[in-house]
């Protein structure tokens, strides 16, 4: 097998997958509005391209095209070398298309609606790999309706593979056939010919100027049909532009080119409708996105407030936390001169309550003030219990109802502006967004104590490592030195060597203050250490509560609805890259013209 062989069996097979992926995405149901529109005309385009596959090896359908008196059936009769049909220059001739065909072709098989064409059969080699067409004239005065001849034009157009365009000097600018043209050309390769050669001027450079804004046209021919068909019935060879466009419709576009051109008119249709489902959603996709702005400033706006209620609520038990993180952090310490400063520090209400015990006087006074003395340590353990059980309890914590239904009102709104479905914000009830509020705090709270211990652990190690202990055991040791320093220069220095007094008590009672001052410090200033950190974490702990919470939003359908409307807007795009890609591959191969910009309205 040669190469361009093989890369043509490539770009066929790139055809196929294509119209497989065009097939799964017509197949996605959607409640957005535009893309069911757009899902219901691209199966409706698949099933014009099943025919059009079933086709292939079928002759080329070739239909003349053109306004009153431009020469088609003149044009038809000279291709096939007879008198088939009627000419006329003056007024409407064809008003029942006519199918010429070679006797042994199978008509059956094209699709066309052949009850409604003059059929002709005929013995001439044009008419071996192709089937000619004299279609009615499109600029008559006759409106489409039921039964016309207009209507049954619109009819069969669509399974045609190549459309003959005829117009002459007096008719290339009329606009009712140029509109005409623009929804027959759909899924078509283009043939432009200028006919009555004998009698008009080359007006064909000019007419390519007004057909190069919506059409590619490599070429344009200029024909004499009347003289062309006499030197056929004299048995001499055509020559001019028409010998040409019979070796473009008798041998270029033969049985080998059949499957090229049929791939081509699918690759036209299949552009077509992508570019008109690509309008669609460019249409809708500014009201989605404003819906999706909506619902992710509801959701940061729910998510603000439970954190700012969710912080609150965990700050209540803050200062039984942080007896739990000191006595961590002493534990992790060690002994040593700062730690055990801290030690008292936190035992210092215990040992406050304990000393009413040296002012009792009997036993019965001893035995009350132990019972009160345990009373306070229940109490106690039961409030750091309650701390450590107190994102468990958070269940019973929810989100205002009243804001509940302001939101939902607020993207109900917006809804139906982006024409969703109603049913999806219906769906999200109160009870539902309660429902789906408990279940993701459920499986999130489920280790709310070991996230507590997580928080005190983490905090322990940040605020015990060597360079922090280093610090504070300095300081705090710092002025210890300095009243020893002074204390024993007095004592060994200036009494011994200089007779100065010792100190007095009055210094010792100082120092002893200042220490205890000294100590205060420093105790508070650790301490302030660690509330900031654990603030830190609550308020941490508070986000990352809110943020699960609300991960999927109030309105998970909508959101979920919306990020399948952008992946299908993704894959539509990537869908109409590739069919622009293929198609100007396809194209190239054919040597006919082709729509610039496919319409969708023959689909």
């Amino acid at each position: 097998m040669s190469r361009p062989e093989l890369e043509q069996l490539e770009l066929f097979a790139q055809v196929d997958e294509l119209v497989r992926r065009l097939a799964q995405w017509a197949d996605e149901e959607s409640p957005w509005e535009p893309m069911n529109r757009c899902a219901a005309l691209v199966r409706r385009l698949l099933t014009r391209l099943e025919t059009l596959r079933i086709r292939l090896e079928a002759p080329l359908v070739v239909a003349t095209f053109g306004g009153t008196g431009t020469g088609k059936s003149s044009l038809v009769n000279a291709l096939v070398g007879r008198e088939i049909t009627r000419t006329g220059r003056e007024r409407p001739t064809t008003t029942q298309p006519v199918l010429i065909a070679h006797p042994e072709i199978e008509l059956d098989a094209l699709g066309l609606p052949l009850d409604e064409l003059s059929i002709v059969r005929c013995d001439s080699a044009m008419l071996r790999d192709i089937i000619l067409i004299d279609c009615p004239d499109p600029d008559t005065s006759e409106t489409e309706s039921p039964g016309s001849n207009l209507e049954r034009l619109h009819r069969f157009l669509p399974h045609c593979d190549v459309l003959i365009y005829t117009s002459t000097q007096q008719k290339y600018r009329s606009a009712r056939v140029a509109d005409e043209l623009g929804q027959a050309a759909t899924g078509c390769r283009l043939c432009f010919v200028q006919t009555h050669a004998d009698i008009d001027d080359d007006i064909r450079e000019d007419w390519r100027l007004q057909l190069d804004s919506d059409y590619d046209v490599p070429d344009v021919f200029f024909v004499d049909s009347v003289r062309a068909l006499q030197e056929q019935i004299a048995g001499k060879r055509p020559t001019g532009d028409f010998a040409k466009l019979q070796d473009l419709l008798g041998t270029r576009l033969a049985a080998s080119a059949r499957v090229g051109i049929r791939r081509a008119n699918l690759l036209d249709l299949i552009d077509g409708a992508l570019k008109h489902c690509k309008s669609q959603f460019d249409d809708g996709i500014a009201s989605l996105d404003q819906l999706e702005t909506v619902l992710t400033e509801q959701r940061q706006q729910l998510v603000d407030s439970l954190t700012t209620q969710l912080r609150d609520e965990l700050q209540s038990s803050r200062h039984l936390w942080e007896r739990r993180l000191l006595s961590s952090v002493t534990n992790t310490w060690g002994f040593s001169p700062f730690s055990s400063v801290l030690r008292f520090y936190n035992g210092l209400g215990n040992l406050i309550a304990s000393s009413t015990m040296l002012r009792a006087r009997t036993s019965a006074q001893v035995a009350l003030i132990g019972a009160v003395q345990g009373t306070r340590w229940l109490s106690a353990r039961q409030k750091e219990r309650e701390a450590e059980t107190q994102l468990e309890q958070l269940s019973s914590f929810g989100l205002d109802d009243a804001m509940l239904r302001k939101s939902q009102l607020v993207v109900a709104g917006y809804l139906q502006e982006a024409q969703l479905d109603p049913g999806l914000v219906e769906q999200s009830s109160i009870d539902n967004l309660r429902h789906e509020a408990v279940l993701v705090e459920g499986r999130f709270l489920g280790d709310a104590g070991r996230r507590i211990d997580r928080i005190i652990e983490h905090l322990t190690k940040q605020n015990s490592g060597i360079f922090v202990r280093a610090i504070y055991e300095l300081l705090f040791l710092t002025f210890v030195g300095f009243v020893l320093y002074r204390v024993g220069r007095n004592f060994f220095f200036d009494s011994f060597l200089h007779d100065a007094p010792l100190l007095t008590v009055d210094f010792y009672v100082s120092a002893g203050v200042f220490f205890a001052l000294w100590s205060g410090v420093l105790v508070m200033f650790f301490t302030r250490r660690l509330r900031r950190g654990l603030s830190r974490e609550i308020d941490s702990l508070a986000t990352e509560l809110a943020a699960s919470r609300m991960s999927q939003g109030l309105f998970p359908e909508v959101e979920n609805a919306c990020r399948e409307l952008q992946h299908q807007r993704e894959r539509l795009e990537m869908l109409t890259a590739t069919t622009s890609k293929l198609r100007a591959q396809v194209a190239g191969t054919t040597g006919l013209g082709t729509p610039v910009g496919t319409r969708v309205g023959s689909l």
